[in-house]
């Protein structure tokens, strides 16, 4: 379906494009991973004829790309959707208008796309807001509307760079199942990136890219059956004791910890050794488990990330920052948030997580003085949120969902801006800015326009942003959506890192689940309503008692296990290449599971019990309750 020989692509003295050479066979689920900044967009861009390369041959469904003409004879068989939010979509129009002018746009039969437009708003959960105007979804519906509306024509080739930013777990694993099913039934070619490790090793093949070059191509599977080392998961009591232990015996493996969890590669010629040192002399701890080297593994090695300083999140202060009291929301007929009661203490990190449109930004938008309640009470650092949004302003720090700077400036322009509109002036502003450059790592980038910046880098910088007034309180609303995990680690670790310095107060939205691993608490909503509010380990606890066991099962076709699991009463879902269910205990995989996949012709390559996790956590609490 493509070809790409010796493709060069320049901005100015930037590099994006190094000669890269490529094919990608027709009818596969064909991916792209790479950090900020490695050129998976333009190599898209480039694909779909909507830019040129300096140099190289370009070849798609059978048409030299080398001029205007040629790249028009290929967008007729081909469907485009832009990284960024709704970027292709029209934001006066409703979410059904959008579909209905892109079913004309591509000649669809009014028959044929009523049929897809039922089956897609259903697939993405977009129904009860099919009349609702494209600007007033929120920033992940925005994204399952540009999605479908990318599918609505049923392509031969589509092409789609990081589709599922921002979409909540659930309408991932929707949108990937439908995607494969169209592969699968129809031949349809799929040219996708994604900054979701999990969701890459449900490719046919991934090419790994860094630095506008491809390193290596190959299915998943193949790629990281080729690293030196398996993935030990260590439940760990204290993760600092735990730091200085490695660094004297293992310093040079990598290593990152999620929460309470450490993940450390070690190399298999030195897994004996290791677990020796496990029974003799490591620091305590309460469970370990191995999994194989995954594409998470391989992005790191690619990346040079060795290591990852921990900074245990001490205990929360007992003054409350943020108190909320029966908070509601309403548009029109419309509730958005329904009674929500919440609070924040000082020097700690509360995780607000739900499905899209569940009313994680309408919430914080109201507690930060954005937009006013229907009914309930809120104080933010002692203020109350009602007639006073100016004052509560001034003492939090507000990470938007968007990135909300001034894409023309420079880094160090956009600082200077926000810390006079914050009252920062002469060699306060200056202190402020010095120390924003060298705490973000952004010193370096100093002078270079925000635009131009890597993803990651530009959320850094609108995190320091909201910071350089000093705020003992901040807001995040999704702040690492599209951040590969290298970025989101560093970013990460800066929020763990102020909340043991300053003792600050943070709300974040995500829906990447591991990482709520490093909030003290987790609240969930769905649908307006809050539904949970404990520790991540109290919610995992509490589901191991409900449901049981969390079996992972290694199969060849995910997708197909989980059907067949389903369709027999289990409780399954597909989580990368892997599938996991709930058990009670090893002999009901051994003696129902296992023989119902063989059954099929689906061979397991292995499995185990692992602790539950946060996603588990979600798929459980929010399908649970519906």
């Amino acid at each position: 379906m493509i070809r790409l020989e010796g493709v060069h692509k320049r901005y100015g003295r930037t590099v994006a494009l190094e000669d890269v050479s490529l094919e990608v066979p027709r009818g596969q689920l064909f991916g792209l991973i790479g950090p900020d900044g490695a050129g998976k967009s333009t190599l898209m861009h480039i694909v779909a004829g909507v830019l040129a390369q300096d140099a190289g041959t370009v070849v798609v469904n059978g048409v030299h790309v080398d001029s205007e003409r040629s790249a028009e004879r290929i967008k007729s068989s081909l469907g485009l959707m832009p990284q960024g939010l709704g970027l292709n979509l029209y934001p006066t129009l409703s979410v059904e208008e959008n579909l209905d002018f892109f079913a004309g746009l591509r000649n669809v039969p009014k028959a044929v796309a009523r049929q897809r437009k039922t089956q897609l708003l259903q697939m993405t959960g977009l129904t009860p807001f099919r009349d609702r105007a494209m600007q007033h979804l929120s920033g992940g519906m925005q994204q399952k509307l540009g999605l479908i509306c990318a599918l609505i024509h049923e392509p031969e080739l589509v092409i789609l760079d990081e589709p599922t930013t921002g979409v909540d777990p659930l309408s991932r694993r929707s949108f990937w199942r439908l995607l494969a099913q169209l592969v699968e039934e129809r031949g349809m070619t799929a040219l996708v990136s994604t900054a979701y490790m999990d969701e890459a090793a449900l490719f046919d093949q991934v090419a790994l890219m860094q630095r506008g070059r491809v390193l290596s191509v190959g299915a998943p599977q193949a790629l990281t059956d080729r690293l030196p080392f398996e993935q030990a998961i260590i439940r760990v009591r204290n993760p600092e004791s735990w730091q200085t232990a490695l660094a004297e015996h293992w310093p040079d493996w990598t290593r990152w910890f999620e929460g309470h969890h450490l993940h450390l590669q070690v190399p298999k010629a030195q897994r004996a050794a290791f677990e020796a040192w496990i029974k003799s002399d490591a620091p305590s701890m309460e469970g370990i488990w191995w999994q194989p080297a995954d594409l998470e593994g391989l992005f790191l090695q690619a990346q040079q990330v060795h290591k990852e300083t921990v900074i245990d999140l001490p205990p929360p202060r007992a003054e409350r920052a943020i108190v909320a009291e029966n908070l509601t929301r309403r548009f029109g007929r419309f509730t958005a948030v329904d009674e929500v009661s919440l609070d924040v203490h000082a020097g700690e990190i509360v995780g607000l997580l739900g499905a899209n449109g569940a009313g994680k930004s309408t919430l914080m938008r109201m507690l930060t003085g954005l937009l006013p309640p229907t009914s309930g009470t809120a104080e933010v650092a002692g203020v109350s949120i009602r007639g006073n949004s100016l004052a509560v302003r001034r003492r939090i720090g507000y990470m938007a969902q968007r990135f909300s700077l001034y894409e023309e400036l420079t880094v160090r322009e956009n600082l200077r801006l926000f810390g006079r509109i914050y009252g920062l002036w002469g060699g306060r502003l200056r202190e402020r800015l010095d120390w924003a450059l060298n705490w973000s790592g952004l010193d370096s980038v100093a002078d270079s326009r925000a635009g131009a910046l890597p993803l990651g880098q530009r959320q850094r910088l609108a995190l320091s942003a909201a910071l350089l007034h000093g705020p003992s309180i901040l807001f995040l609303d999704e702040p690492t959506s599209g951040v590969d995990p290298a970025g989101r680690r560093h970013f990460w670790s800066l929020l763990r890192q102020l909340c043991h310095d300053e003792g600050v107060a943070m709300l974040v939205s995500t829906h990447a689940m591991n990482e709520a691993e490093n909030c003290h608490r987790v609240v969930m909503m769905r649908q307006g309503h809050k539904i949970a509010d404990a520790p991540p380990d109290v919610l995992k606890q509490q589901l191991r008692e409900r449901r049981g066991e969390l079996a992972t099962l290694q199969v060849d076709r995910p997708w197909q296990a989980e059907r067949v699991l389903l369709d027999a009463g289990l409780d399954a879902f597909v989580q990368g290449r892997q599938v996991a269910l709930f058990v009670h205990g090893e002999a009901e995989v051994s003696g129902r599971v296992l023989p119902l996949l063989r059954q099929e012709g689906l061979e397991v390559r292995g499995w185990q019990l692992m602790p539950p996790t946060m996603e588990a956590v979600f798929v459980s609490l929010i399908e649970g309750v519906a």
